[in-house]
């Protein structure tokens, strides 16, 4: 049955494969800084009460299992659909996705910046049946409006298809905090000029909310989604939480830019269910209109995914 009868599409979630993320720094971290990533990840599996993580999925047995495990995961708390931003590279999640059509659906997260980038793209796209593109701000070592992505915009634009882009704060203790493009902002050349692209900024802005909000405000084409814990919540210097933040773009740009998520990820833990409530419940304190929740938490990314096509 559907959540509170609520239609639910979760447009954010990270397939756990053990293939390489395309992207992905291929050097260890400092020992000192994997030690601080692990306790930081322990207390805060302790807050939720998550269990410990159990390895990616690394044969093929062990990636139908994770998916058909999923797939129980949605019809337990009423999911319609699963977008999984990453995947283990275009190729692999295009397979994933063909094991449960009907309900996983699968974004491009090669690197766009290096040789062959648009032909992966299209391949992604044409060829695996991928919906759109996943990247990460703070990985990409150019200008987004460098000459060189130019036709990435283009074919993107052409197509209409949504592009979501991390910015912030990236990783867990330890992570990457400083970068020429960890603001929502360094997007706006690009998204001013290609108006036929949706981008998504995932996780409120994740420390960028303020800089969100003003590329909300300045630009139509311009989402944001819900996603993951929030916990950057905690560190800006004025309180802040899921339902103010909530509130904050709904009263800027309306019901119709804003798309629900959970960032989930590894197993056991699978579908994150807690922000699934929470979210909900911050909708309701907000006494939403029924309709305008139902656009957050599937409308919107049907529309842009073509989900019902």
């Amino acid at each position: 049955m559907p959540y509170q009868g609520l239609r639910i599409i979760d447009s954010h979630a990270h397939f756990p494969v053990a293939r390489p993320r395309p992207g992905a720094p291929a050097q260890e971290p400092h020992p000192a800084i994997a030690a601080y990533n692990r306790e930081r990840m322990a207390r805060m599996r302790k807050a939720w009460n998550f269990p410990d993580p159990q390895p990616p999925a690394a044969t093929d047995e062990e990636i139908r299992a994770y998916a058909d495990a999923y797939v129980a995961d949605l019809d337990r708390w009423g999911v319609e659909r699963i977008i999984w931003v990453t995947g283990g590279g275009n190729a692999e999640l295009g397979r994933i996705v063909q094991l449960h059509p009907d309900r996983f659906v699968g974004l491009s997260h090669e690197p766009i910046h290096e040789d062959g980038a648009l032909e992966r793209l299209q391949e992604g796209i044409e060829v695996h049946g991928l919906r759109g593109l996943k990247m990460f701000g703070p990985r990409l070592p150019i200008p987004f409006e460098d000459p060189r992505l130019r036709p990435i915009w283009r074919y993107l634009a052409d197509r209409r298809l949504p592009v979501l882009i991390h910015f912030g704060t990236l990783g867990h203790g330890g992570g990457v905090v400083y970068h020429p493009r960890m603001s929502p902002l360094t997007l706006e050349p690009v998204a001013r000029e290609f108006l036929d692209i949706p981008f998504i900024i995932p996780h409120f802005g994740c420390s960028y909310m303020w800089d969100l909000l003003q590329l909300c405000w300045a630009l139509p084409n311009i989402y944001v989604d819900t996603s993951g814990s929030n916990q950057w919540m905690e560190w800006m210097p004025y309180p802040m939480d899921v339902k103010t933040a909530l509130r904050k773009f709904y009263e800027l740009i309306g019901p119709e830019r804003i798309l629900f998520g959970t960032d989930s990820s590894w197993r056991p833990r699978g579908f994150v269910h807690q922000y699934l409530e929470l979210q909900v419940r911050a909708a309701r304190e907000l006494n939403l209109p029924e309709e305008d929740i139902q656009k957050i938490f599937a409308g919107n990314a049907a529309r842009l995914y073509r989900l019902d096509a």
